[in-house]
Order: C-alpha cells, then structure tokens, then sequence
C-alpha cells in the first residue's frame, strides 16, 4: 500500500513537472536545481551520519541504521537526477552564457572544469556508496574506512555547494558557504530518518530518541551560527558586489521568506529540543524534524529562485514537484528490486 502511494505520489509531481516545463521552460532550471540541492541532502547526509556513527558509536544510529542504509542507496540516483539540471546549466549560470564578461575567477568558472569537477563529484560519491553499503553491516569495516570517506564527502559537498548554487552570482564569494550547506545538510538527513523512526514500527527507544533529539539541536545551532557569521561578516564588510547578494533576498517578499527560514529552520527546532522533556517525547522530536525540513526546504528556495527574477510562484511548484517525484523515486527505487541490492552488498 505505501508504494501504490508513493507512485501515485510520484505520479503528480512528475505531472506537475511536466505543467512548469510547458508553462515556464525558462525558469525550470531554477526548479529543478532547488529541489535536487533539497533531495541530495538525503542521500550525502545519510552516507555522512553512517560514517559519523561508526566513529563515535551510540545508540542514535542503531536506531535509525535501516534508514540511513536506504538513504545511502539513494546516491546510485544521483547521476539520473542531474540529467535536466546538468541540460538547463547554461540559462542559470551567466558566466556560461555565449558572450558572457569575462570574470576575475574565469580560470574556476568555466564550462569544462565545471563539468569536469561535477564527473569527478558523482564518481567519488557512487565509488562511497558502493563501499559504505557493503561495509554497513561490519562496524570495524566502516569504521577504517570513515576518516577518508568523511574527508571526501566534506570536499566534495563543499565544492558541489559553490558549483551549483553559490556560482549563480560569479561576483559573491565567501568561504563558509560550503560550510553552511554541509549544516544543513547533516540537520535534513538526520531530521529525515528521526521522522522515518517515528513512523516506523520500530519499538521506542527513549535513550535513542534522546540522542537524536540532542543531535538535531546540534546540527540546528551548527547551521544557523554559520549563517548568521556570513551575514555578519557580509555587513561589516559592507563591500557592493557581496551586499547585493542579500539585498536580492530582502525584496519583492523575499524578506518573508528569510522570516519563515529563521522560524522554521532555527527557532521552532532550536526552542522545542531545549526541553528535556521534548527529547524524549516522540510527537515533539517529531515536530522539530519536520520544522527542520520545512525550513531546508524554504533555504534552498531562497538561494535559488531570487536569480530568476520574476514568476516565483512558478519556480515554486516546478520544486515541490520536483521535490515530490524526486522523494517518490528514491523510496521506490530503494525498496525495490532486493537481486540489485544483494549485488552491491556483495
């Protein structure tokens, strides 16, 4: 029954697609890039919390092992997924563009080193997968090979971040962006699997569900504290080419958006699992997860969509269809055909 769900799910987002495709092909792009940068949160996060837990040990990741276990599968649909983003490249990123003005940091920006990086990025991550899903189950395994698998997801994420997002203004640099995204990245998937664990059958675990709880506030206060240093950083500076980079986020209601990312991203989460009580109630970790993956949500949509200009309302359903279809494919696709997952475990 929950996969008939999930294709009929996956049905009307791929409908959806196809709706904002016909009615605004020039800002799919931006759509599309928004909710893969949401989705790939997943599958890179699930990988690094795995990794993480083989290092530090506790009773968080054994508790939520079958689910960070799918997540990792969910990396073999990466290269799929970046099919239409890696299609629409040239409309989001100027320096792409014919003619494009000739930029200071042309020797990085450039069309092949950007796809050359991005091969290198998928490669490094499905040659992870196939190694973390066939150690998952021997913890000494997973355990050797965590450091470097940990330092290779942290380099790779960072620089994917300014590839794909922090790239689309070539004038904005700032050397915590990949850091920020790495947050939130680790708070999204974590925030996934405790909403899978508390769905689940599984019976409850108060010490686990503690551990998460603990850990999500964590991640929450890792995010936000780096995003309010770029900010600070940025406006003490006061230098024209980064200020830009917020003043097109504070217009045009985008300022409501940034609202709704501090409430949802950082003071519901971050006020709910101060409680001791909330860490041990399910319904309240719950909550917080979800605020978490609301207020991820909405960040990625801030990042991406002010470069398109006007029709956000379009760019908004082309993500959470995006979003939808994306979501869909991975649970399907991860709890399906057992005969593939048997061959790469093997």
């Amino acid at each position: 029954m929950n996969l008939m769900f999930a294709a009929l799910a996956g049905a009307i987002g791929y409908g959806g697609i196809a709706l904002g495709w016909a009615m605004a092909p020039r800002n799919f792009g931006f759509g599309w890039l928004a909710a893969l940068s949401v989705w790939m949160a997943w599958p890179l996060g699930a990988m690094a919390l795995m990794l993480i837990h083989a290092l530090t040990g506790g009773r968080w990741g054994k508790a939520i092992h079958q689910a960070l276990a799918k997540g990792v599968r969910s990396v073999f649909l990466i290269p799929l997924f970046v099919i239409p983003y890696a299609l629409t490249a040239q409309r989001l990123y100027p320096w792409l563009q014919a003619g494009a003005t000739q930029l200071d940091n042309a020797l990085y920006l450039n069309g092949p080193g950007f796809v050359l990086r991005g091969v290198i990025y998928l490669f490094i991550w499905l040659v992870l997968a196939v190694l973390v899903t066939r150690a998952a189950d021997d913890a000494d395994e997973l355990a050797r090979l965590a450091p470097p698998a940990l330092i290779l997801l942290a380099l790779t994420a960072t620089f994917a971040a300014v590839d794909a997002i922090m790239s689309l203004d070539p004038t904005f640099a700032s050397s915590i962006f990949g850091l920020i995204q790495i947050g939130e990245i680790t708070a999204l998937s974590l925030a996934i699997a405790a909403l899978a664990l508390i769905f689940s059958a599984t019976p409850h675990d108060p010490e686990a569900l503690r551990q998460i709880a603990r850990l999500l506030l964590a991640f929450v206060i890792l995010w936000s504290y780096l995003a309010f240093m770029q900010l600070l950083i940025v406006w003490q500076s006061d230098l024209p080419h980064e200020a830009a980079w917020y003043l097109l986020r504070w217009r045009q209601g985008w300022d409501v958006v940034g609202g709704l990312i501090v409430l949802t991203h950082f003071a519901i989460p971050f006020f709910t699992l101060l409680s001791s009580t909330a860490q041990h109630s399910r319904r309240a970790v719950g909550f917080a997860a979800a605020s978490i993956i609301v207020g991820g949500i909405l960040h990625q949509f801030w990042l991406v969509a002010p470069f398109a200009g006007a029709n956000s309302g379009m760019i908004a359903l082309l993500t959470l269809s995006a979003l939808l279809a994306m979501a869909c494919t991975s649970l399907l696709v991860t709890r399906g055909n057992k005969r593939i997952w048997n061959w790469i475990e093997a």
